[in-house]
């Protein structure tokens, strides 16, 4: 492995989808760092299974795609940036052809099916349930051929380097422990998502809300917390991990049943299966809660679809399932709501610029507000893709600020190291800022992190720093759970079980210890 410079161009934190664009979009800038807690294959985008969701058919329109967006947000989509998003997509998705992706084709032409809450089959894939993996593989190859671009595995980024008022750089800790300040004109975070923040989630054990908690730490906004959003369908077997049932599943005709084994969901909206992910996965919450049998499971039925076709488009979700003792084509799949996908994160603009000189977000970690208060099922991948290259765009204009420093931000570091907090925090965030929420719930949680939280000592591992970020991230989602006294999209409180439209049709902003309600979400009239 080359040595990690102690100066370079540009820092970016993260290899997944909108690290790499970005990094590709700067190499002609300047010398780029990408850098990676694990390997640069370890990311939430290897792990996409569904597609990307992008109006290229020719039943398909840019309009259409906006339209749905913005439906599915739930009338707090920044309708600017989600035109971004469905005007640019094509250009970006071309550019992935033009780089090797090789999504999946009928003959010549790309096949394209459909999701949730999507009008249009608009959902490109590639080798069937793999295609966050084959957009990483040509992106990762696309990047290894341009000089100006180095990538160092295996450094966890414990904190951003600050000069006055603006990130001059990051701190990287190496697996011996060692710490090296690298010093930047910029940094870019796009550490993806906080999904190890719950006991069930898809995500990857890397998704420890690292970037966030870090920008919260060095003062930057952070908006949208209280949208997470829960996958409806995750494997819900003993000793099998929450891996992810795509939504694509359903697409191809999936019901889902209940403990009696009875489709359920023709009861909750018109769309049934294809109903937003928030709805379904309440109705699955719903119907288990409602359920006497022990224990109490929802089901995913394929049995009556075509198994060959089944093995062709989802080849690694039946192969996974299989080793599980789950036959996808003869049995019925249990599965249960796990945490998915984080719409809030780092307030950022177009460009992605947070509100600190010098640092940029994209991907899941940032908050454009473009997916509003529920994501439209794969508008994730798009986002990485078109506002990693925006954020490339925004931060070749960045000019050389003084030298790095390394400034104590927040006192919420977690003394002794304590091994089993993150399971005790994971659980509890579980039972109280879930699915399903109360005022009380949130209080219990609001006050055992407080418990929690500790002034900082000295330097910690990266287990502890984890440890600390996770907290960070928990009580920014609980505060602005608490504070959003409504339900909308992703959040809903049975206290509140309404839209409050005069009070909180408005973006949450947390700026240090402090929440206010922003700008107003986008609105479908005129459209």
């Amino acid at each position: 492995m080359n040595s990690i410079p102690s100066e370079t161009d540009f820092i970016v934190v993260g290899g997944g989808i909108a690290g790499l664009r970005a990094a590709i979009g700067l190499a002609e800038a300047g010398r780029v760092l990408v850098v990676s807690k694990q390997e640069v294959t370890e990311s939430n985008t290897q792990y996409a299974q569904g597609g990307i969701a992008v109006a290229l058919s020719d039943e398909d329109e840019v309009a259409l795609h906006l339209h749905d967006t913005l439906e599915a947000g739930d009338g707090l989509v920044n309708i600017e940036a989600a035109r971004v998003l469905v005007e640019e997509g094509p250009h970006r998705i071309q550019e992935l052809i033009a780089w090797g992706t090789e999504f999946d084709r009928s003959g010549t032409r790309l096949t394209f099916t459909r999701e949730g809450a999507h009008s249009r089959s608009r959902i490109l894939h590639a080798h069937g349930d793999s295609t966050g993996r084959e957009i990483g593989r040509a992106l990762i190859a696309r990047a290894r051929t341009l000089p100006n671009i180095a990538f160092t595995e295996f450094e966890f980024t414990a904190d951003l380097c600050v000069t006055g008022n603006r990130v001059a750089g990051a701190l990287l800790l190496a697996p011996d422990g060692t710490r090296q300040m690298v010093s930047a004109k910029a940094v870019l975070l796009a550490t993806g998502g906080a999904g190890q923040v719950y006991s069930d989630t898809t995500n990857p054990s890397v998704a420890t809300g690292d970037g966030i908690a870090m920008a919260h730490r060095a003062g930057a906004a952070i908006s949208d917390m209280e949208f997470f959003q829960f996958h409806p369908t995750a494997l819900s077997l003993p000793g099998a991990p929450r891996f992810l049932l795509s939504e694509a599943l359903r697409g191809e005709g999936a019901l889902l049943l209940n403990n009696s084994q009875q489709r359920f969901m023709p009861r909750y909206h018109p769309l049934a299966e294809l109903a937003p992910r928030d709805v379904v996965a309440r109705a699955i919450v719903q119907e288990i809660a409602n359920s006497s049998a022990q224990p109490a499971l929802a089901f995913l039925d394929l049995r009556h679809l075509d198994s060959a076709h089944l093995r062709e488009r989802f080849p690694r979700i039946y192969t996974t399932c299989k080793q599980y003792g789950v036959d996808i084509t003869r049995n019925l799949v249990p599965v249960r709501p796990a945490a998915h996908y984080l719409m809030g994160g780092i307030k950022t603009d177009l460009g992605g610029r947070s509100t600190i000189a010098g640092l940029y977000a994209a991907g899941e970690a940032a908050c454009t507000g473009v997916h509003g208060a529920n994501r439209l099922a794969s508008n994730s991948l798009l986002e990485g893709l078109v506002f990693g290259a925006r954020a490339a765009e925004a931060m070749r204009e960045e000019r050389p600020g003084g030298s790095a420093k390394l400034e104590a931000h927040g006192n919420d570091s977690v003394a002794n190291e304590k091994h089993d907090l993150p399971q005790q925090l994971k659980k509890l965030m579980w039972e109280c800022a879930g699915v399903i929420r109360t005022k009380s719930g949130l209080m219990r949680l609001q006050e055992q992190i407080a418990q929690w939280k500790t002034p900082t000592g000295g330097a910690a591992s990266r287990a502890a720093i984890e440890t600390r970020n996770l907290l960070a991230v928990a009580s920014l989602i609980c505060e602005s759970a608490l504070a959003r006294e409504e339900s909308r999209g992703a959040h809903f409180r049975t206290d509140f079980p309404k839209h409050d439209d005069a009070k909180f049709l408005k973006h949450s902003v947390v700026i240090g210890d402090r929440i206010s309600f922003g700008e107003t979400g986008g609105q479908l009239e005129g459209l």
